[in-house]
């Protein structure tokens, strides 16, 4: 998956929705229950909200195109999230001695659309404050890519993290954005 180039990253080849304020109301629900869990460091949870193929993605430029043609600070699939979590959860890590501390703001939540597969592409600006040692701001527009699930429920098969400092020299971002 991370070499597949026919992973859709596309967000901006849409087509335009209505949808009802209770499917609204059921998507800013999700992302304020995805915030919550990135700030209790319940990063298990937080990784079941992705799809089996769900990508999360952390340009290193304005307007990247894709994570192929240029680098990216993340672009990471299930198991590189998985690899992350048990890293950032390991007792003997020293770069969590103190752990990451966090506490996300997220807010302007708009629905852009659909894309082909019928994903529904909703945006959300941040902004995060972090600790460790010492405080630190990160800020930018969230970009989901959601998919429906036969219960109602919501799942990630896209999350882009456009950083305001995204081409920025970064000390360690260790836990997830």
């Amino acid at each position: 998956m991370l070499l597949d180039s026919t992973f859709d990253i596309n967000t901006k080849k849409l087509q335009s929705v209505n949808i009802p304020e209770e499917t609204f109301r059921s998507i800013e629900r999700f992302l304020f229950k995805e915030a919550k869990l990135l700030d209790q460091r319940n990063f298990w949870e937080w990784d079941k909200l992705f799809t089996e193929s769900g990508m999360y993605w952390v340009p290193h430029k304005h307007e990247q195109d894709n994570p192929f043609d240029h680098i990216s600070l993340f672009w990471e699939n299930r198991m590189l999230r998985e690899v992350r979590i048990r890293r950032v959860e390991n007792s003997r890590n020293w770069s969590q001695q103190p752990q990451t501390q966090t506490a996300h703001l997220v807010g302007n939540l708009i629905v852009e659309g659909v894309d082909d597969q019928g994903h529904l592409v909703v945006s959300a600006v941040f902004q995060i404050t972090e600790w460790r040692l010492k405080l630190r701001q990160l800020a930018g527009r969230y970009t989901y890519k959601l998919a429906t699930q036969d219960d109602g429920n919501w799942k990630i098969q896209l999350k882009r993290v456009d950083l305001v400092n995204c081409n920025d020299v970064f000390e360690n971002l260790e836990v997830f954005i």
